[in-house]
């Protein structure tokens, strides 16, 4: 059986008797130990009925079955202790903001390409790299005002960063929804624990969105645009709008004159300074990119270059976490910033490289391999789970367009104990943490934990079959 880390015992296996409970679960286990399998039962089927009753679910493309599913919630917390989580805050702010100052770069000066760090045909050939953007001053040099970085666990325990999601990341709800039902179900564990709150991220955000207004306002209005309410995350825009106190909008709620975004009220235009938006750039404005776009403003992109509105987050940001790209990060830590990465990358084979190609085709059932501009679990190959025709499949991808793919070693996730239907077993997780720039970067302790539910799997992706844990940092 294979080894991996455990979050909770210093047991790498299944089950072995010998195992310590690590020392930041040992409150845990200990009120674990002492309850009875009738009461957690019971406590989990009534945050089943409870998150139903609130909407929280998402929707899933192309499923015949139902367009909406409950991610499922497992109440045994992921838990952090402070000094992790210290040397995790730290890697994180360093790397936002070096593909903040990467993103500023490639639409500006174009330094990190004149000193030969990063090919220029990787991004300007980037599917996500928008022309548009060339040259346009964006408030405070801020792109990636919202970032959402998945973190794995491997090794003997080793931080590793998986991908960066600088585009529209989504999941900040489930890590909210997920305290506050923690926190409904088992008030005594946070009388015992000091467990460093989340539910200030609302306000953080705001006060972000707010700091990245245009030059001039002081009193900025800020909206959520969403694509409407068929869209998979919708349950979270209207969540985000709910909870900072500002407007839900869609596109036909937003229309552009004299220069400015205004927004249609009962009271008449009201302008619009700072739009939160999470649709994807090809729908922003059918004047500049797709014409068949019903979701977006005609004319937002003039606006937007005149510098009269801000949108978080910027256009043009997904070049920055394209898999493409993500080798090259530390290269971008070193060159901005002149410090060493404090975050690990995976190491990654760059399948457009011949040695690396080479190297991929050989290694093909023990490797993970994926597409460039792939997301959610889609478009990749887990090589020691994949069956003989499944890697012969890919391995025909790869020749036919190998700089669509890159290839990494499968790594061993950490796992922490879940609730299946045979008891407590150890199923994989990673961790998303929300990095917030504006004026200053800034995150909540914690994160979404999301958890690969079928045994063996360590694709944790709601759409694949994951479900979401509460995430606990530990003030001591």
């Amino acid at each position: 059986m294979a080894k991996f880390f455990n979050e909770m015992t210093t047991d790498g296996l299944a089950h072995d008797a010998s195992a310590e409970v690590r020392e930041h679960y040992r409150e845990f286990c200990g009120w674990l130990q002492r309850q009875s399998s009738d009461t957690i039962e019971r406590k989990r089927a009534e945050a089943d009925l409870t998150f139903r009753r609130v909407g929280i679910t998402f929707a899933v493309y192309g499923d015949d079955a139902g367009t909406e599913r409950l991610i499922p919630f497992d109440t045994i917390p992921r838990i952090i202790p402070a000094h992790e989580w210290q040397q995790l805050q730290a890697g994180l702010v360093q790397r936002v903001q070096a593909l903040n100052m990467f993103i500023h770069d490639i639409y500006h000066e174009q330094n990190i390409i004149r000193a030969g760090i990063i090919p220029a045909q990787q991004i300007y050939q980037n599917a996500q790299y928008r022309p548009e953007m060339q040259g346009i001053n964006v408030a405070s040099d801020i792109y990636a005002h919202i970032a959402g970085v998945d973190i794995v666990r491997a090794g003997q325990g080793e931080f590793y960063v998986l991908e960066d999601n600088l585009r529209v990341p989504s999941g900040v709800s489930y890590m909210l929804e997920d305290r506050k039902m923690m926190m409904r179900l088992f008030p005594e564990l946070f009388a015992r624990n000091r467990i460093a709150p989340v539910d200030h991220y609302p306000d953080l955000l705001l006060d972000n969105l707010r700091s990245v207004a245009p030059m001039g306002i002081n009193d900025p209005t800020v909206v959520v645009m969403t694509p409407g309410m068929y869209n998979s995350a919708y349950f979270e825009h209207a969540f985000l709008a709910q909870q900072m106190g500002v407007e839900l909008v869609e596109g036909k709620d937003l229309f552009v004159s004299d220069n400015t975004v205004y927004m249609r009220t009962t009271r008449g235009p009201k302008r619009v300074d700072v739009i939160y938006r999470r649709l994807d750039d090809d729908f922003l404005d059918p004047l500049a990119f797709r014409p068949d776009s019903s979701l977006g403003v005609p004319g937002l992109l003039s606006v937007y270059r005149a510098g009269r509105v801000t949108l978080a987050n910027a256009i043009g940001t997904g070049v920055a976490d394209d898999k493409s790209i993500y080798p090259y990060v530390p290269d971008m830590i070193k060159f901005y910033l002149s410090e060493q990465p404090i975050l690990n990358n995976v190491p990654t084979y760059q399948c457009r490289k011949p040695e690396d190609l080479a190297y991929t085709l050989a290694k093909l059932p023990e490797l993970v391999v994926k597409e460039v501009h792939g997301a959610g679990g889609y478009g990749m190959l887990v090589g020691p789970a994949s069956t003989r025709e499944q890697i012969e499949e890919f391995r025909q991808r790869l020749l036919a367009r190998p700089e669509g793919y890159i290839a990494q070693p499968t790594l061993a996730l950490s796992a922490c104990p879940t609730y299946v239907e045979n008891g407590i077993a150890p199923r994989h997780i990673d961790l998303r943490p929300f990095v917030l720039s504006g004026k200053n970067i800034a995150m909540v302790p914690g994160g979404l934990t999301r958890v690969a539910l079928q045994e063996g799997s360590l694709v944790v992706n709601s759409s694949q079959g994951g479900g979401t844990k509460d995430t606990w940092v530990l003030e001591r």
